[in-house]
């Protein structure tokens, strides 16, 4: 089963292994094969759910709703999103105004069919709102009780202190930031990180498995798997194609024989390594299948030991991004509508 961490400095609990439906309700695969992926996660013992509105512009969090019906709510912690442009795409149709927060808010739970979120995030930071607007919006959410915690997205430390402050005049906690954050992906770990373990905010991460590259299936110098991520437009080809370079496969190789020592399988091992920094809370881990989870759970309670650790630094050694610098280039400086 799923073990749970505290979600930032909170009483809230989260299971450790969180379902995410970003490239696959709606998208990548059918409705049965989806539902059955959720059904799949709820006997792993995973409890904990994460959506977006803009996810299949909508249609995801319609798809998670008719997945988890029947379901007992109180057992179950539900997130989405609100930020990037859905339905017409209008000038209102994006951002981090009252309005579109509201709007979504509202979007959200009916497509949810849930009366509250568990967390509401920011999906990322709208330079073109003040932040005073967006954070009061969010507080008057949590004051009607339709989201009990805010989050966030790949925010920068600054505008991490920036937001903590201002929910704390307002009387509400900001608990997380939900980054991109794996072995190949360290750009948290020079900035983000310690602010927020200062903040008491934890680190919900997506593509804890670099768009599957970390599975280990994709080889230097042979074309990609058919069926694969990379060969599927609608599952996030775009986003892999950045670690589809020949020193970067061959590296990823050398981790097998580490995953093989560890007694775990790539996956397992990814999802293992993200989870032993102390201020994740939960890697984010999507299933087209619902075999895969039955892998993928398994990492849920593993200890790296510290040489298994080194071994996986000396394996990636030339090829990990821990540029602080990228966290300050992945909210768009303006709206996208």
């Amino acid at each position: 089963m799923v073990n749970y961490r505290y979600l930032g400095n909170s009483g809230f609990k989260v299971s450790e292994i969180t379902y995410g439906n970003w490239v696959t309700h709606a998208s990548q695969v059918e409705n049965d094969a989806a539902i059955a992926t959720v059904h799949a996660a709820l006997d792993a013992g995973i409890t904990t759910f994460d959506t977006a509105d803009t996810y299949a512009n909508t249609a995801a969090e319609e798809v998670l709703a008719e997945a988890l019906k029947g379901q007992r709510r109180e057992g179950l912690e539900i997130f989405t999103k609100v930020y990037f442009p859905i339905g017409p795409m209008g000038p209102n149709d994006t951002g981090l105004s009252r309005k579109h927060i509201m709007d979504g808010i509202h979007g959200s739970l009916r497509r949810l069919n849930v009366e509250y979120v568990d967390l509401f995030q920011a999906h990322r930071y709208d330079y073109e709102t003040p932040l005073e607007e967006t954070m009061q919006a969010f507080a008057d959410i949590v004051r009607q009780g339709k989201a009990l915690y805010i989050g966030v997205s790949e925010w920068t430390a600054e505008q991490l202190r920036e937001g903590h402050a201002l929910a704390k005049q307002l009387g509400f906690q900001l608990v997380s930031n939900q980054p991109q954050y794996s072995m190949l992906h360290r750009v948290i770990e020079g900035k983000v990180v310690p602010a927020s373990e200062e903040l008491g905010i934890s680190q919900i991460v997506w593509s804890p498995m670099a768009q599957g590259v970390l599975s280990g299936k994709y080889l230097p110098g042979q074309p990609v798997p058919e069926g694969s991520r990379a060969t599927d437009e609608k599952s996030g080809a775009n986003f892999i194609q950045g670690w589809l370079r020949d020193e970067v496969l061959t590296a990823v190789q050398k981790l097998k024989p580490i995953a093989e020592q560890a007694g775990l399988t790539m996956p397992q091992l990814a999802i293992a390594w993200v989870l032993q920094n102390p201020n994740v809370a939960a890697a984010l881990v999507g299933a087209s299948r619902p075999e895969q989870l039955a892998d993928t759970v398994k990492a849920s309670g593993v200890k790296l030991e510290a040489d298994v650790m080194t071994a996986i630094d000396e394996a990636l050694a030339g090829v990990v991004n821990d540029d602080a610098e990228g966290t300050y280039s992945v909210s768009p400086k303006s709206r996208l509508v």
